[in-house]
């Protein structure tokens, strides 16, 4: 079992109640409520100049890593580079721009900004402790909503539970409550006091989604939307209840279970908070990428704290924290703020999904955005192979400013 985690997604009767409610089944809220989507598709050729540098990294890497798919965007400031699609979504079915895949963990992203919106707009503080809006959350007096969105709770993340992952393994399509992978996470010791020290948790999220409902009001996929999707204009983003994803969809497929299969549409209910499980096509990504990067839906001074929110310098094993855990040190170049991730200038997100990889990031000095998806082949790599087609394209565009993961 290989599952990719990014660094960038019970108590049943005790937590049962602060958990948002159901949604309908196969109920979506997307931001193109508040407009019709704009066409996404393909530059005119023929490229020249940068869309045809980053064409020719596109078009290598997918022959090098063996990729079923590879579909990018890349901006700068309002001029499009390049928009492309390579590849197949599935046999005989060519990849398109407007195709619509799973993107994880930039939901967090927008959770940790509609966090600080929140608070400019004086509903909460960011010590505010969790208990104070879900006083039967475990640990919640000691962990703060600062904690859950810069990930330094010390809570554990289910996602490395052997139990948990061998259940997944043997039923991927099967729709797991936020309770549970709550209950597992909470069920264990703290790996550290909270705000001492910095590792990933799935759990920060899961739980800060259900803070965010009761600190704006509303379930959370709608909260998103009027904070996030609509005040970027993502009429191509929406959120899904069940595994379904709105046409026309990119397939993935995955070697993860030990042979190659189709994982299009393996339940993604344990990957983060419920109402926040997003679906994008690249323009979106690339909206996303530039609204986030730009710090264009906070203040000035909001933006610097999800930049830097007090991460910096923590991140080391310990004896409770071992390195397989505790492996980030945050440093000024490459760290992790509220839901994003700063590499050498870049802001960044790069989540990973059973056969599906991308990343969005944006690079300030250059008002540069190079957003990617990529599915994978039987024989593509371990890790996220949009992420190394991106690093390539900083090197040939923003050599100065490599945007390299440790």
């Amino acid at each position: 079992m290989r599952r990719t985690r990014t660094v960038m997604v019970c108590i049943a009767g005790v937590l049962g109640a602060a958990l948002p409610a159901a949604v309908p089944s196969g109920a979506a809220t997307a931001a193109s409520a508040a407009a019709e989507p704009e066409s996404c598709v393909s530059s005119p050729g023929p490229a020249r100049g940068d869309a045809a540098e980053v064409l020719a990294i596109a078009q290598r890497a997918q022959r090098e890593l063996g990729l079923n798919s590879v579909v990018l965007r890349v901006s700068a400031g309002d001029r499009e580079v390049l928009t492309t699609a390579l590849g197949q979504s599935m046999t005989g079915v060519a990849a398109e721009p407007s195709m619509h895949f799973r993107t994880g963990s930039v939901a967090i992203v927008y959770m940790g900004t509609a966090l600080l919106r929140l608070v400019e707009q004086g509903r909460a503080s960011l010590d505010d402790p969790v208990a104070r809006w879900l006083p039967d959350v475990p640990h919640g007096s000691r962990i703060t909503l600062r904690m859950l969105a810069d990930s330094t709770s010390g809570l554990h993340d289910y996602v490395t539970d052997p139990t948990f992952l061998a259940a997944l393994e043997a039923a991927p399509f099967r729709a797991w409550t936020p309770a549970e992978v709550i209950a597992i996470a909470t069920g264990k010791p703290l790996l550290y006091e909270p705000g001492t020290n910095w590792s990933y948790s799935h759990a920060n999220f899961a739980i800060l989604g259900a803070a965010l409902e009761k600190i704006g009001g509303l379930p959370l996929d709608r909260l998103l939307a009027e904070q996030v999707m609509v005040p970027l204009g993502l009429t191509g983003t929406s959120n899904q209840s069940t595994p379904q994803i709105p046409e026309p969809v990119l397939h993935a497929f995955t070697s993860e279970r030990g042979t190659y299969e189709e994982s299009t549409f393996w339940n993604p209910s344990w990957t983060t908070a419920r109402g926040a499980v997003l679906v994008q096509n690249i323009c979106d990504l690339d909206r996303s990428a530039r609204g986030i990067g730009t710090g264009k839906l906070l203040s000035a001074q909001s933006f610097k704290t999800q930049l830097d929110p007090g991460t910096l310098g923590l991140g080391h094993a310990t004896a409770t924290c071992p390195k397989t855990v505790c492996l980030l040190t945050n440093t000024a170049a490459h760290h992790f703020g509220l839901g994003l991730i700063v590499v050498n200038d870049w802001i960044l997100t790069n989540p990973s999904f059973s056969g599906y990889a991308a990343i969005q990031a944006y690079l300030p000095a250059r008002k540069l955005a190079v957003s990617v998806t990529v599915t994978k082949g039987p024989k593509s790599p371990e890790g996220n192979s949009a992420q190394t087609i991106a690093e390539r394209i900083s090197d040939a565009l923003a050599p100065e400013h490599p945007l390299k993961m440790r």
